[in-house]
């Protein structure tokens, strides 16, 4: 989602962008989106299973022999690199190509990919300050995140809702929301006194369609008006994954529930930037549950200034140039080719 955010940005202002990517979201997100898209195939490393270990590492010197031919033929000003894996033999190549290479790094985790890279990249754009990356290498943008949307009444209109109406939107996601999609629908299903949206994402919407809900409760699998939901909230239930800088952009406060197996615990680091700030309350993923997340709503709803002071601090960390600052580093990397 930041490379779309920072593809978007470049396209607008004339530039071709071609992803290079893998089998998982970007082969359906990035072709939506209207950018052309080029596979390889590649897997992350299993690190407890040697065997799977061997055939990741195979399949990443196949991918970096791909990515060469692909990045020979395309002739690119600038590589930019995600931070996940299929960013391993793709930035790889653009080294052996000398072809300039911008890294992002989207967490507060600094990734191994990046680790690896890192000293061959022009720049790398830290969403977060991170300890033992400094030097001119090294600059904190922020995370890069789509347009937000910036008129709160629009927004409600989208959803049905009034101005009156308390609103919760729930954050689920494609992977390791369970949890969080289950204690939501348990806790507000049959809430006649809050509108609930819920974007639960695809591996859990099934299960979670056939269950019983009020008419106060819109649950998606997918959510293409997400900005819009963001802003139409009074208070917003998520994982800490990157939609903590989009939480925040929107100016909403949070109640935070971080992966709990996310790697090196980098969605707990997420929570705290919120937490520390004033502008969200974490739960570790064992207190859970349907009964403690209404309790956690209800009292904060309960406490409209407290509500508002949280989403001023919301709003106090929030980086709108996040996506402008890695498309002018971009930009300055390729700049004369």
């Amino acid at each position: 989602m930041p490379a779309l955010a920072v593809a978007d940005a470049l396209r607008t202002s004339g530039a071709r962008v071609v992803f290079i990517g893998g089998d998982r979201a970007e082969a359906e997100l990035v072709p939506r989106a209207g950018f052309e898209f080029r596979r390889i195939k590649v897997e992350g490393l299993d690190r407890s299973n040697p065997l799977r270990a061997l055939r990741a590492l195979a399949k990443a010197v196949a991918a970096t022999s791909a990515a060469w031919k692909m990045i020979g033929e395309l002739r690119p000003a600038a590589v930019l690199g995600g931070g996940g894996y299929v960013a391993g033999p793709v930035g790889t190549a653009a080294v052996l190509r000398r072809v300039p290479l911008v890294l992002t790094e989207a967490d507060s985790h600094f990734g191994l990919t990046n680790r690896l890279l890192a000293p061959f990249a022009r720049k790398v754009c830290l969403a977060f300050q991170l300890e033992g990356r400094s030097g001119e290498r090294y600059i904190v943008t922020g995370r890069p995140i789509p347009p937000q949307a910036r008129d709160p009444l629009a927004a409600r209109e989208r959803f049905g809702l009034s101005d009156e109406d308390r609103v919760v939107v729930v954050v689920g996601g494609s992977l390791g929301a369970r949890s969080v999609n289950e204690a939501a629908l348990d806790a507000f299903a049959e809430d006649s006194l809050l509108k609930v949206i819920h974007a639960a994402g695809e591996r859990d919407f099934a299960s979670l369609e056939v269950r019983p809900r009020g008419s106060n409760y819109q649950l998606f699998s997918y959510m293409e008006a997400f900005p819009d939901a963001l802003l139409a909230a009074d208070l917003v239930v998520s994982r800490a994954g990157g939609s903590v800088f989009e939480i925040a952009a929107a100016g909403r406060p949070a109640i935070l529930v971080p992966y709990p197996h996310a790697a090196a615990d980098h969605q707990a680091g997420n929570a705290r930037w919120m937490e520390q700030a004033g502008a969200a309350i974490v739960l570790t993923d064992d207190q859970l549950s349907g009964e403690r997340l209404a309790s956690e709503v209800d009292r904060l709803l309960a406490d409209p200034d407290r509500l508002a002071q949280m989403a001023q601090a919301s709003a106090s960390i929030a980086r709108p140039d996040a996506t402008a600052a890695v498309e002018a580093e971009l930009r300055a990397a390729g700049a004369g080719r």
